[in-house]
């Protein structure tokens, strides 16, 4: 039997192109709910990692260092399998499998949130020190300040590192397929048990992702690119 055919795998995409798509809707609401609350999330975090109490800074680092430093998948093996091992279940009667939905989501939010946290709060150092003074002397509450002065001008800073995060998160959808999520690794493991064919479905799900990131990696390049023009002008 041949390891490998491009005009099967051509057919097999046609034939089974409604389970992949179904995938790749999967996988971009995924994306961008992370995105979403990733973004809010991480934000909080890096500010409280910036706190003056400092209970609060080692219970935020050590969320930080524990997500950064471990593998994602072990994250939904522990957190995904954990949850089962404890009888916690989270369903909705109309919404199917939005068990696996909601722990999947949830570890990638943690994951994606621990990095976003730092990218933040290093734009926030970035930004002068002279920019919160001059703020405070005009009457602004430190938190006021933070936000209408620092924060406006660290997102600039942080805009290209956020967005290659958040391209990367696409790609990071693949692992939660563990946890039964129908997104596109998921069904292309549906296409390997009807078809019996193992390589034609992930050259597929491998075409798939690159179709969707390729251009989002293109698109992050040049607004990176136009930013550091204007920064120079």
């Amino acid at each position: 039997m041949d390891l490998f055919s491009f005009t099967r795998m051509v057919d097999m995409f046609f034939k089974y192109h409604k389970l992949f798509l179904s995938g790749i809707g999967m996988t971009l609401l995924l994306s961008l709910i992370t995105v979403v609350i990733s973004t809010i999330f991480g934000t909080m975090v890096a500010l409280l990692r910036m706190s003056r109490i400092k209970l609060i800074r080692f219970i935020v680092t050590t969320y930080i260092e524990i997500f950064r430093s471990t593998p994602l998948m072990v994250q939904v093996m522990v957190i995904y399998f954990g949850a089962a091992a404890f009888g916690w279940k989270i369903n909705i009667s109309f919404i199917k499998d939005f068990n696996a939905f909601f722990w999947g989501l949830l570890v990638l939010v943690l994951n994606s949130s621990a990095y976003v946290s730092e990218i933040v709060r290093s734009g926030i150092n970035a930004v002068d020190a002279g920019q919160t003074e001059a703020a405070r002397s005009i009457g602004m509450s430190k938190g006021m300040a933070m936000r209408l002065v620092i924060l406006p001008q660290a997102v600039r800073n942080i805009l290209p590192a956020l967005m290659n995060e958040f391209v990367a998160i696409i790609k990071e959808t693949s692992i939660v397929s563990l946890c039964g999520i129908s997104e596109i690794m998921f069904r292309a493991k549906d296409v390997i048990a009807i078809s019996y064919r193992t390589l034609e479905p992930y050259v597929i799900a491998a075409i798939l992702y690159f179709i969707i990131v390729f251009p989002l990696s293109k698109i992050v390049s040049q607004i990176e690119r136009r930013l550091n023009a204007s920064v120079t002008r």
